[in-house]
């Protein structure tokens, strides 16, 4: 069998981008089961409530993250939302942890996908937002879309 090539996304945070502002990513691998894969090559994942911890031992472990139990498993499925470690570089792991007692900022997981037949978690180190910086960056996107829809049916016109 062929190995397999590029990426292919699994699942999304979205309401991480509306609530932190990001300020740095990072790509982390990720310590699966067997029936855990199996699951993710269906699609079926969440990571909606996860978060990410780093312990005692600067271990780095994904918490919350939904990963359903393989139809087609046996009596060796794995639990849903099992803590789950991640693959960083020790120096990774400690400016994270440093930049993580900052006021303000956590480490959230923003999308889960294969690369190159494994998979990978994009991680990053992020602030909270007020309820007012939510508003006003739905305010710019909305703006944003608004502008693009000008500018084509002005483009129309011109035709």
């Amino acid at each position: 069998m062929a190995k397999e090539q590029g990426t292919k996304p699994i699942a999304q945070n979205k309401k991480a981008r509306h609530d932190y502002a990001i300020e740095d990513k990072y790509e982390a691998g990720l310590v699966l089961t067997g029936t855990e894969v199996k699951s993710l090559r269906e699609g079926r994942a969440s990571l909606a409530e996860s978060f990410i911890t780093i312990d005692r031992r600067g271990e780095m472990w994904l918490e919350g993250a939904n990963i359903p139990e393989y139809l087609n498993g046996t009596w060796n499925n794995h639990a849903p939302k099992r803590k789950r470690k991640l693959l960083l570089h020790a120096a990774q792991i400690d400016k994270l942890a440093r930049q993580s007692q900052a006021k303000g900022f956590t480490i959230i997981p923003l999308s889960l996908y294969f690369k190159d037949g494994r998979v990978k978690v994009e991680i990053a180190l992020a602030r909270g937002k007020k309820e007012f910086d939510k508003r006003q960056s739905l305010r710019e996107e909305q703006d944003k879309r608004e502008a693009l829809r000008a500018m084509r049916y002005a483009n129309k016109q011109v035709r």
